[in-house]
């Protein structure tokens, strides 16, 4: 684990401690009993604020500024399939337990904290440091399209099963078009889709706009940090960890796996581009899978102590994978 590595991470639990603290001396006010059982706690505001403005205003930009001519695909697809691949898998064992009889957007939820890695404020100072430029620019592309292909294919899955789960559900095709409607008309998924036609008219973003989303967007990785924090001190921990430390687990050792085994035996990726799309496959979980989890009002305490959790346990899983890939 590299110097710099390691210096962010200590960066990461100091700005989560801090969001600890504030939420602890209820400083943003106290969480009441309506707002846990579903009001407007303090956690919960700040994380629609981070939903509806500074998440948007980052991914509209992405997508608008992408050049999609640019991209190495071989090396994304075998990221994104074996991704993919374990996001539905985990998606339909939820479902099979009964995850969507009670907590329609559980299954969903549960698949998401599995697969998003924090692949801005960890992956980019551990591709920078181990890899080096050449490195760095692979991973920055896995990020171009990271947050957009995760957050839009759960967003589907998580509207299909919300529509299903409502009691005035009128068959599949009532269903269908209350789930295309609630997809589109999205803070996720909306800002993607007018990036793209953006994207597509070939015209730059005008300074000023490009000015105003890049300030919004920067918003998006402090507020989520000090976030993580606040949500620990207003729901605590879970009660048992067991279903926590499952999700890890599959976090921080079944996905790198995965992509490992794909990518270099099912697309015949070898040296940097494999190592690369490996070690983004085993970071933590992201901060990202809280603002989802909040948003659809559904384990937020067992996403909160999965991020901690797979964070702590990634200096220690991290310098594993990185003696697998210098073995290959």
């Amino acid at each position: 684990m590299s110097g710099l590595v390691f210096q962010k991470l200590l960066a990461i639990f100091i700005a989560v401690g801090i969001g600890w603290f504030v939420g602890r001396m209820r400083w943003l006010g106290e969480a009441t009993e309506a707002g846990a059982a579903g009001g407007n706690d303090p956690a919960r505001i700040l994380s629609n604020v981070a939903f509806y403005i500074f998440v948007p205003a980052l991914l509209f930009r992405t997508t608008a500024r992408l050049d999609l001519t640019q991209l190495p695909w071989l090396t994304l697809a075998a990221f994104f399939v074996p991704v993919l691949i374990l996001l539905l898998l985990v998606y339909a064992l939820q479902r099979w337990r009964g995850g969507n009889s009670t907590e329609p957007a559980r299954p969903s939820v549960q698949a998401i904290t599995t697969t998003f890695g924090n692949t801005l404020q960890i992956g980019v100072p551990l591709a920078a440091g181990v890899f080096g430029e050449a490195g760095l620019a692979i991973h920055i592309t896995v990020i171009s399209l990271h947050a957009l292909t995760l957050l839009t294919v759960l967003t589907l899955l998580v509207e299909l099963d919300l529509a299903r789960a409502r009691p005035d559900a009128r068959g599949l095709l009532a269903t269908l078009r209350s789930t295309v409607r609630n997809t589109v008309i999205h803070p996720v998924v909306l800002p993607v889709l007018a990036g793209m036609g953006w994207n597509a008219t070939g015209l730059p973003l005008p300074v000023v706009l490009d000015e105003v989303l890049q300030m919004l967007g920067t918003a998006v990785v402090p507020l989520c940090l000090t976030l993580i924090g606040m949500s620990l001190a207003y729901y605590g921990w879970p009660k048992t960890w067991r279903r926590v430390m499952g999700l890890v687990a599959c976090k921080l050792l079944v996905l790198p796996l995965l992509v490992l085994l794909v990518g270099h035996w099912g697309f015949g990726l070898s040296g940097m581009p494999l190592a690369v799309i490996v070690m983004a496959a085993a970071l933590p979980t992201g901060s990202n899978a809280l603002i989802f989890a909040q948003r659809y009002r559904t384990q937020e305490a067992e996403t909160t102590a999965a991020i901690v959790a797979s964070t702590l346990l990634f200096v220690v899983t991290a310098p594993l994978f990185l003696a697998l890939l210098a073995a290959l």
